[in-house]
């Protein structure tokens, strides 16, 4: 049986209550918390840096996977690991040697993880899929939620899911925008392992029963 990870993104959060929904995912189904640090260069928009991050860490009981949408991650890798951060996902565009960055991820103990937007092709990572632990596609294009999914993003799951069987890689292949019940199968059968859902999980009427629906759908 295949156990999908479903990760929500607390940049849905409402961080007026911020302590209320790590809580809700305290007690959901859900396996992650996905936090989107965004610095206003790499990607048009600014979200949250250290100290929220410091915040969600003493309340969360579940990983923490911490996707860095910004230039330059090197000199903040330390940091991270010292704020809680399981995950850490650099961008593939934002790393001018991203060999040596992924190590330095992987040597502060934690997994280190590759983003890639939607325009930057699977097979880049050949090269590299054994030292990464996770592979997230971006299937909307970074800095906003609540875009629209891009339907090509199916046939990079797929492609990727040959490039880590091909190089016996034990790398999870997580997917970040649009995902929601409509959608979700459909990656998972093309070989995602790990959704994140924001605006679907926090937007709902019943985020915990959102999840759990979710998670249900999935593991097949």
């Amino acid at each position: 049986m295949k156990n999908t990870l479903i990760a929500p993104s607390v940049l849905s959060a409402d961080f007026a209550n911020l302590q209320r929904d790590v809580e809700m995912i305290n007690n959901s189904a859900a396996d992650w918390f996905h936090v989107d640090i965004m610095d206003g260069v790499f990607v048009p928009n600014i979200s949250f840096g250290m100290p929220v991050l410091e915040a969600i860490a003493r309340h969360a009981k579940k990983t923490i996977d911490v996707h860095l949408m910004i230039v330059n991650p090197d000199p903040y890798i330390k940091t991270f690991a010292q704020l809680g951060a399981n995950n850490l996902t650099v961008h593939y565009e934002a790393c001018t040697h991203l060999h040596r960055t992924l190590q330095a991820i992987k040597a502060e103990g934690m997994t280190a993880g590759v983003a890639l937007n939607p325009h930057t092709p699977v097979h880049l990572l050949e090269d590299v899929i054994n030292d990464i632990g996770v592979v997230c596609i971006m299937s909307v294009n970074p800095g906003f939620g609540g875009q629209s999914f891009i339907e090509r993003t199916y046939d990079k799951i797929s492609t990727l899911k040959e490039i880590i069987v091909r190089n016996n890689a034990s790398t999870l292949i997580e997917v970040d925008g649009g995902v929601s019940d409509k959608n979700a199968v459909q990656l998972v059968e093309a070989g995602a392992d790990v959704l994140v859902a924001g605006n679907y999980v926090f937007r709902a009427n019943d985020p915990v029963e959102t999840v759990a629906k979710l998670k249900q759908q999935t593991c097949f």
